[in-house]
């Protein structure tokens, strides 16, 4: 009667996604909780990710439409502010910045190479310390995208490994084999499984996509700070001769 009474509870074991979380082992239901929380991590990063790469690549455009317009470029430093809030523009007032306190000592129009090279590379330098910086704010939460990616199947892995040793050691208890027992143990392992995989192909996906999107970003970066940097050069050998 026992076995009879365990088959019947089984077989009207409630197997929707609520009912696979309540009746799971409280190990796999703290796995299910963890990857619950990794996965709504991810998609918020990724949501910001994406938000933030459009609108760089959009300032940035628009930055070099004012730069390459042939305007002033005082002009355009004034426009940009001391604060500005893309990549392009940080790299452009930090060149700037530096462009300006030299001009002030009067080092810009100095006839001694030495002293126009030394500008040259302070620039060059201030260039790339920003550019650095932004590259760190783009990247920013990317480790954690690949960690999920990586970690989240294993951790599925280890819920499902779990239930599925109780579901055995119950079906031993029960000394009934039938589909009916087994079943709901065997599925309340695997949804676990199934939460490691959400969290993972997302975070993969999105890591690959994010990846090669900042990679570009930091390559026209880097193109924009050597054509800058040309600019000036050209700028001090004609005041300088």
């Amino acid at each position: 009667m026992e076995s009879v009474e365990t088959v019947i509870t089984h077989s009207g074991a409630d197997m929707s996604i609520w009912g696979l979380f309540m009746a799971a082992d409280p190990l796999v239901k703290l796995v299910m909780l963890v990857l619950l929380a990794a996965s709504i991590c991810c998609w918020a990063i990724i949501v910001d990710k994406v938000a933030l790469i459009r609108r760089e690549r959009q300032q940035a455009s628009e930055f070099e439409d004012s730069f390459w317009s042939g305007g002033s470029l005082d002009e355009l430093y004034d426009e940009t502010g001391a604060d500005p809030q893309d990549a392009m523009s940080r790299v452009f007032v930090a060149a700037m910045r530096e462009w300006r306190r030299a001009t002030s000592r009067g080092l810009a129009n100095a006839s001694r190479s030495d002293l126009r090279a030394s500008l040259v590379s302070r620039i060059d330098r201030s260039m790339n310390f920003t550019i650095t910086r932004e590259m760190e704010r783009l990247e920013r939460g990317m480790n954690f995208l690949a960690s999920i990616g990586s970690v989240s199947p294993f951790i599925g892995l280890l819920g499902t490994v779990w239930g599925i040793m109780s579901s055995f050691q119950s079906i031993a208890e029960s000394k009934n084999t039938s589909l009916a027992v087994v079943a709901p143990g065997i599925a309340e392992a695997l949804f676990a499984t199934a939460l490691g995989l959400a969290a993972a192909i997302p975070a993969v996906v999105a890591y690959n996509k994010f990846a090669g999107d900042i990679e570009r970003q930091g390559a026209r970066l880097e193109t924009f700070a050597q054509e800058f940097s040309t600019l000036l050069t050209r700028q001090l050998d004609e005041d300088g001769s």
